[in-house]
């Protein structure tokens, strides 16, 4: 019983296989860690600047840019400093911590990709009542329950792995405490634990993906009714964006926590997850911005206004 409870800290073994890309890992994924600050911060400021943009789909983006940096903010930093560093070690309640809030972070952006696809099936079905049915009142009570409901199955998650003694190893073969690296620690890890998080999981991915495809099988069916080719455009235009950021989302994620596992599979989980912690938050604005001619126009006038900021002569240079 002693050894089932004196694990009070974990080594994120991470990248230190491969010791010989420590340093360009390190530049790697700083430079997207900033890219990552920039873009999504852009998008945040163009939102907020660009009155046109006060409209719920743009607040729902503005959402999710949050909460996409908000996640990686709490894997990135540690990973940069651990690529750094000779000691790796992360305390147990640090650990339960950092998997609390990436996964509440995480069910967060599933839940408001799925409220996103709603107001688009609202806004294509009835676009006379739209502004009456989407108020600004109902955005801001939808996010907060995307944001209550992640948080809540974060809760659970972490509450089941952390339930678990732990013992033999102290090595976590991955670059952040992950729930599969963790529970293969565990001395007790019984297959009620599994279906538990397995579950909790499968709510959060595959209850919000059925229900996005729901909204989109109503929009097509919809769409396909307009007798004009330009409103059928137009309105497939409005959801090509967000259908491109879902299959991207979903299509990583589920990879990484729904797929069977086993012991071996840990390298390639690490490298899908690295791929879904730093591409996926970089995808979203790239994929907005390019997509979306308001967005462009909003963008370069923040672009320009900073760009006036930071090339502004002194007043008394100025003539």
């Amino acid at each position: 019983m002693e050894n089932q409870t004196a694990v009070t800290t974990f080594l994120l073994w991470g990248f230190s296989s491969f010791p010989d890309l420590q340093h360009l890992l390190f530049v790697v994924i700083f430079f997207c860690h900033l890219t990552i600050l920039a873009a999504n911060g852009s998008i945040m400021m163009a939102i907020k600047l660009s009155h046109n943009l006060h409209t719920p789909m743009y607040l729902f983006l503005c959402g999710l840019s949050l909460s996409e940096t908000c996640a990686s903010m709490v894997i990135i930093p540690r990973v940069l400093v651990d690529l750094l560093s000779h000691s790796k070690t992360i305390s147990l309640p640090e650990c339960a911590t950092q998997m609390f809030f990436f996964f509440g972070l995480a069910a967060n952006n599933c839940f408001i990709m799925t409220i996103m696809a709603y107001d688009r099936y609202t806004a294509i079905h009835n676009p006379l009542n739209y502004h009456l049915l989407i108020t600004r009142s109902i955005c801001c009570q939808l996010m907060v329950a995307s944001f209550v409901t992640g948080f809540l199955v974060s809760l659970g998650i972490v509450s089941t792995v952390f339930s678990l003694s732990f013992c033999d190893s102290k090595i976590i073969q991955h670059f952040f405490c992950d729930i599969s690296p963790v529970v293969s620690l565990a001395c007790e890890y019984s297959f009620i634990h599994e279906i538990i998080i397995f579950v909790l999981s499968a709510f959060v991915l595959v209850g919000s993906f059925i229900l996005i495809m729901i909204s989109y099988v109503f929009i097509v069916s919809i769409v396909v009714k307009m007798p004009s080719a330009q409103g059928r455009y137009k309105a497939f235009s409005t959801c090509s964006s967000h259908l491109s950021v879902v299959s991207i989302h979903y299509g990583f994620a589920s990879f990484v926590y729904l797929k069977p596992k086993n012991s071996g599979s840990f390298r390639e989980d690490m490298l899908m997850a690295l791929t879904y912690t730093v591409l996926t938050p970089l995808l979203n604005p790239i994929v907005y911005s390019l997509r979306n001619k308001e967005m462009q126009t909003a963008l370069r006038k923040v672009i320009g206004n900073v760009n006036r900021l930071l090339f502004l002569p002194p007043r008394g240079n100025r003539y």
